[in-house]
Formats: C-alpha cells, sequence, structure tokens
C-alpha cells in the first residue's frame, strides 16, 4: 500500500475543530473569565461554559490521539535542518500534553474548589480568590505555554507555506488519503529509511 498523503478525515476535522476551540477557549479564560469578580452572579455561568468546553477540548483530543495511532498517516515532514524537525516533532507533543494537562487541571482546581457541581446546575459558593489554589496558578502557566506552542505551530505551518512552499498544509485537508503521483511521502520515507 502507498504511503498516505493525508491524514484520515477524521484526524483532520478535529484537527481544525480543535485549532478553533482551544485558542477560544484559552481567549475567553484570559480576557472574560480572569476578569469577572467571584462575587459576580455571572461568574457561575461562565465557568460552567468554560468548563463544558474544556472537558469538549479535553475528550476530542483523546479521540484525536486514539484515531491517531490506530490509522495511517503521512510520513513525517522534514525542514531541511535536524534542528527544526526536532523543534516541529517535540513542539507536537508538547500540544498533546499541554491541551491534556491543562484540562486536567482545570478539572482538578474544579474539584479542590468544591466548583464541579456547577457542570450539573449546582451554584456552590465560590472562594473568594481562586489563585489561593496552587492548581490556579498551573492553569495559569499552562495556559501561557499553550499559547507559545500555538505560536510555534503556526509559525511552522507559515514556514511551509511561504518559505520552504512544500504545500504541507494539504496533508491536513480533506481529499484523497493517497495522491497518485506524490513523491513527497515515498521520499521521505526513504530517507528515514537510509
Amino acid at each position: 500500500m502507498s504511503p498516505a498523503s493525508r491524514y484520515h478525515p477524521i484526524l483532520v476535522v478535529l484537527h481544525w475543530l480543535l485549532a478553533l476551540l482551544i485558542p477560544t477557549a484559552l481567549a475567553l479564560g484570559t480576557f472574560v473569565m480572569a476578569r469577572i469578580p467571584t462575587s459576580d452572579p455571572s461568574k457561575i455561568d461562565a465557568l460552567r461554559g468554560h468548563m463544558a468546553g474544556g472537558i469538549l477540548i479535553l475528550t476530542l483530543m483523546l479521540v484525536r490521539l486514539v484515531i491517531r495511532f490506530g490509522t495511517h498517516r503521512p510520513a513525517r515532514a522534514l525542514t531541511g535542518s535536524a534542528v527544526l524537525d526536532r523543534l516541529a516533532w517535540l513542539s507536537h507533543r508538547l500540544l498533546y500534553v499541554g491541551v491534556i494537562g491543562m484540562a486536567v487541571v482545570g478539572l482538578s482546581l474544579a474539584l479542590e474548589t468544591g466548583t464541579l457541581g456547577i457542570l450539573i446546575g449546582e451554584h456552590p459558593q465560590l472562594p473568594i480568590d481562586f489563585w489561593a489554589y496552587k492548581l490556579r496558578g498551573a492553569h495559569y502557566l499552562i495556559s501561557r505555554a499553550l499559547w507559545a506552542l500555538i505560536a510555534l505551530h503556526v509559525a511552522g505551518a507559515l514556514y511551509h507555506t511561504f518559505i520552504r512552499k512544500d504545500a504541507l498544509l494539504r496533508r491536513m485537508w480533506l481529499g484523497r488519503r493517497v495522491i497518485p503521483g506524490d513523491q513527497s511521502s515515498t521520499v521521505r520515507l526513504s530517507r528515514r529509511a537510509s
């Protein structure tokens, strides 16, 4: 069987859906949630949406991981630089770790503060200051790391598109999984084997 030229269609849909959801959740957490005082009644509704969004992102990310390991995928993209290739490999894995870690820390913070019941319509007493909990600091640090990883990911895509001009983005788009005459994945596989 020829190597896949594109990712599985479900992976493509999940990639672009997560590419929309993750920055949106980060932006809402950074610019909206953090500015609503716990004394404001709208904070509970904001927390409910934030937690539900985090659980959705965690679920989609875990589904994406399972499908990624269970399907054929294109050969690893090369940049022409061993350092950049290693950075790309590492940053992709850190994105998974960061997103999953962010959700786990967020859920753990909700358990620690007694606010997890917000998801099922409860209206618990909110802490005066979430920053009194160590997990709040971890949630914040992971969010900043995710912003940096997303910026690096976008920079990599732009590098491949405008500098290398290697049509890398078509791998993460819908269409035939094996493109006849596409030698790019075969060449990369043969280079890795030698």
